[in-house]
C-alpha cells in the first residue's frame, strides 16, 4: 500500500493517538483522565474514519497507518 493513499486527516489522527498513548504511557503521566478521554475520542475517530469504506484490505491498511504514523514521529522528532 502506498503511503500517499491514506489521508491526511487520518494520519494526522494516527499521530496524534501515537502521542497520547505515549503520554499516557510514560512514568507519572499529568493529566490521565484527560488523555483517556482524548485516547478514546481518537480511537473512534480512526475505526470510523470513511476511508475505511473504500479499501479491500481493512486490517493491513490499519497496520500500514501505523507504520506510516510511528515513521513521521520519528522523523520529526530527529
Amino acid at each position: 500500500m502506498d503511503a500517499t493513499d491514506f489521508p491526511h486527516d487520518l494520519v494526522q489522527t494516527q499521530a496524534a493517538w501515537n502521542a497520547t498513548y505515549d503520554a499516557l504511557t510514560a512514568p507519572r503521566p499529568q493529566n490521565t483522565a484527560a488523555l483517556r478521554r482524548r485516547l478514546l475520542l481518537l480511537s473512534v475517530r480512526l475505526w470510523w474514519h470513511p476511508y475505511w469504506e473504500t479499501i479491500p484490505s481493512v486490517q493491513a491498511a490499519r497496520s500500514e497507518l501505523r507504520h506510516l504514523a510511528r515513521a513521521h514521529g520519528a522523523v520529526r522528532a530527529a
